[in-house]
Order: C-alpha cells, then sequence, then structure tokens
C-alpha cells in the first residue's frame, strides 16, 4: 500500500515524538518499508549541532537508534536551511518528495489559542502535502 514512511523530527525535543515514533514504526511493520527520519537545520551552529554536517550525523545517529530500538529499516535526511523557523514546512514537504515518500507521520500537539492565527506544522503539512498525513498527539 506504502512504499516509505516519512517521519520529520525535532532532535532539539525527541522526547516530545514518542508516539509518533512508535507509530511509524508499527506501520514499517505491517508494511514492510523503511521510515525515513526528516529534519531541517541552519548553516549556522546552533543548540542541537556546530554545522550541517555534525547535524547530519546526529540525525543519522538517531535513526540508527529508532532502527535498533523497534527492528525496522531506516534512514535519515538533513536538510539545511537558511532560516528554518520560516522555511520548515517547505523543507520538510520537499525532502518528502526527494525521499519518495508518500506516508508522513507527524508528531503534533492540542491546538490551542496560536494555531487559530497561524498554521501548526501538520496542519500546512496536511493542506499542502501529495502524501499522505498522519498527525499523532
Amino acid at each position: 500500500m506504502y512504499k516509505a514512511i516519512a517521519v520529520p523530527v525535532d532532535l532539539e525535543h525527541t522526547e516530545k515524538l514518542t508516539k509518533a515514533l512508535a507509530t511509524a514504526a508499527d506501520l514499517s511493520k505491517v508494511y514492510s518499508i523503511p521510515v525515513h527520519y526528516v529534519a531541517v537545520t541552519a548553516a549556522t551552529p546552533g543548540r542541537v549541532a556546530h554545522n550541517p554536517q555534525e547535524f547530519a550525523q546526529k540525525l543519522q545517529a538517531f535513526a540508527e537508534e529508532q532502527g535498533a530500538k523497534f527492528g525496522v529499516r531506516v534512514n535519515s535526511k538533513a536538510v539545511t536551511s537558511h532560516d528554518p523557523a520560516v522555511d520548515v514546512d517547505k523543507a520538510i514537504q520537499r525532502a518528502v518528495k526527494e525521499i519518495g515518500a508518500d506516508l508522513v507521520v507527524m508528531a503534533s500537539h492540542i491546538p490551542g489559542v496560536v494555531e487559530h492565527l497561524i498554521s501548526s506544522n501538520a496542519g500546512y503539512f496536511a493542506a499542502h502535502s501529495d502524501a499522505s498525513v498522519f498527525v499523532v498527539r
């Protein structure tokens, strides 16, 4: 049914992704397809890594940990953006297309007042993606 799963991750807040990560792993097993962890970083030093190469290495290590934990095939795709705060949705969307993922599993939070003014990442992605989007709260 599906060919590949993409899971957008924020390496700074992986503790908030546990349900989405487990859901993606379960779907990976059901459909015998790989999980691709996607993350966006700036070209400048940040809290997670000093440069995009270090960020990509940390994302790959995270993917390998998830693969070992859940027993699924994994890949990682780090995307460098000049302004991740502004470009994150479109950068993830491009990465999903490059990967060829036809299912995206995203973590979300309980909507609040802010989401009535500004679209959430998951909301934006569900409205604009060609892939199926599974939003996990």
